[in-house]
């Protein structure tokens, strides 16, 4: 009740006149920003930083590897909206050539940090930039500073990125002389969630966004996560551990794999698979080619998604296909052991340290029923990002692409499409055409990784064409009118090093459309496949 008393609509803390000053200001020096009087504000740091190397301060994710960047000022502060709020920030603007925008980078997790890298890679673009902690610092799996503080949950759901982003701006006027004409955020998983808050909130505060893989709909999926974890922990039998998941895989690919036209390993659109974990049952001792009857029913319940005692859906499941990979099921779902899964921290984290505010809280009690209406009655209306109706978005010419992995292992992807068909059905077909743009990318995981393409410009343009670059598309859109179609993705022989090579092209096309094979030549190139309707969608 207390978090539910203390949700203030902040978009009128920082009005207009109280931040801005007028255009055409004279700019001022970087050191000069110490002296900055802004609303709720403290600046700490204001200090012109030389091309070269950037040691980024140690903090909850551990030491971090220098970051190369251009000459830049490096205003770093504190917001502080309440009294128990401790909101660290960093905007970083170039020294010189500035392209006029302002960057927002996002969090994932349960935030924490400051993305340092993000801030270069921005940075290194042209852009000034602005970061934040949510207004904690823990790791990305830690929630225990949650516990008893309604209002920094309030900071970490949403009030943290928007002050960010109003003071970030203040700030590049004030070292500019002019206020960005463009402004963009770009982030996935949690900082999906913070990217449709912001679309749905804070309206003015972006002209482009785009929301990977969303944490949107953020109540039910950390009870989707639970729900997995009673899957395979309730009974000791029903573990499946990691060693079993390679014959999931190959089950899956056998059963569907070719449905698509080509035999890749990739489910084009896993939605048509229709795996039955019973096929794998053992037939005579249990060994990692099979599974137990226990581990079966597990299987099925994670692919089915959380109920409740009506049968009524509380949350999609997940779809079957890319079990494995360093960002695959072992990761996420299953663990390495039991109650090593990120579903077993992100849940049990949140329930306990938010929801219940009882740290010795067992996920073993949890009731589908009676739990949910208790989460999402304090909760959902500080975390869910879920509103369709984003019109004061595409009446400010807000422009939105959504990106998700057919086979993310932390977000089921059918989350996304629901979400897309929302905004559909609450504005029209052809006025979302106008603003909104959805792309499910086939064989990928969470964020990246995976067996599909991956590799497709999400969060920054670094100076390649709209065909090839997601964000680069996002920023014509915005900024010349041209709505994105077709983007090319790649898949590098080693995700971390482009110069290893090609290993496949696709195409990536809006959905609902799919790439489909045209029937001849090389299956690995993306000139051989063309964008249509799926039939049925």
């Amino acid at each position: 009740m207390v978090v539910r008393k203390a949700i203030i609509c902040f978009a009128t803390l920082f009005t207009a006149a109280a931040i801005f000053p007028s255009r055409g200001m004279a700019a001022q020096s970087c050191e000069g920003l110490s002296n900055l009087k802004l609303p709720h504000t403290t600046i700490t740091t204001a200090v012109s930083v030389p091309a070269g190397e950037f040691k980024s301060p140690e903090g909850p994710q551990g030491n971090r590897p220098p970051l190369k960047v251009p000459a830049f000022c490096r205003v770093a502060g504190i917001l502080r909206p309440t009294s128990d709020s401790d909101i660290k920030f960093e905007v970083w603007m170039p020294a010189g050539a500035w392209n006029g925008k302002l960057y927002g980078v996002g969090n994932g997790g349960f935030a924490g940090s400051i993305d340092y890298a993000g801030l270069a890679g921005a940075l290194r673009n042209g852009f000034a930039a602005a970061a934040t902690d949510t207004g904690h610092e823990a790791g990305g799996t830690d929630a225990r500073w949650a516990l008893d503080h309604p209002e920094k949950i309030i900071d970490f759901a949403y009030r943290a990125i928007h002050l960010t982003a109003v003071t970030g701006k203040a700030i590049a006027q004030n070292f500019y002389g002019n206020a960005p004409r463009w402004s963009y955020f770009a982030s996935c998983s949690d900082g999906g969630r913070e990217a449709l808050m912001e679309a749905q909130r804070f309206p003015a505060d972006f002209n482009g966004i785009v929301a990977g893989a969303p944490a949107n709909y953020w109540t039910h999926l950390l009870a989707m996560a639970v729900w997995n974890i009673q899957a395979l922990l309730d009974n000791p039998a029903s573990f499946i551990p990691p060693e079993k998941l390679p014959a999931i895989s190959r089950a899956v690919l056998a059963a569907c794999d070719a449905r698509d036209g080509v035999k890749d390993g990739i489910l084009n659109d896993p939605r048509q698979c229709h795996f039955n974990p019973q096929t794998l049952l053992c037939k005579g001792a249990d060994s990692a080619a099979c599974l137990t009857a226990a581990q079966a029913a597990a299987l099925e319940n994670i692919y089915a998604g959380p109920g409740n005692s009506s049968g009524q859906k509380v949350f999609p499941g997940f779809l079957p296909g890319a079990e494995l990979g360093s960002n695959g099921w072992e990761t996420w779902i299953t663990g390495r052991a039991p109650r090593k899964s990120l579903d077993y921290a992100f849940g049990t984290q949140f329930f306990s340290n938010m929801v219940f505010d009882d740290p010795s809280w067992d996920f073993r009690k949890m009731n589908f029923d009676a739990d949910i209406e208790t989460t999402d009655g304090k909760m959902a209306a500080v975390f869910n990002a879920t509103n369709p109706d984003l019109t004061q978005f595409r009446k400010r010419g807000g422009k939105l692409i959504m990106f998700h992995g057919w086979n993310d292992p932390a977000i089921p992807a059918l989350n996304t499409v629901d979400y897309y068909r929302n905004i559909v059905a609450r504005m029209g077909y052809e006025p979302a055409q106008r603003f909104v743009r959805l792309y499910m990318l086939p064989g990928m995981q969470h964020c990246g990784g995976g067996p599909g393409p991956d590799s497709f410009g999400a969060y920054m343009s670094n100076g390649a064409d709209p065909e090839h670059n997601m964000f680069s598309s996002l920023e014509r859109w915005v900024e010349h009118g041209k709505a994105p179609g077709e983007i090319i993705a790649t898949k590098y022989r080693d995700a971390s090093k482009p110069s290893s090579g090609v290993e496949m092209t696709r195409p990536l096309c809006p959905y609902p459309e799919v790439a489909k094979y045209k029937g001849h030549g090389d299956t690995n190139d993306a000139a051989n496949f063309v964008c249509t309707t799926a039939p049925g969608r």
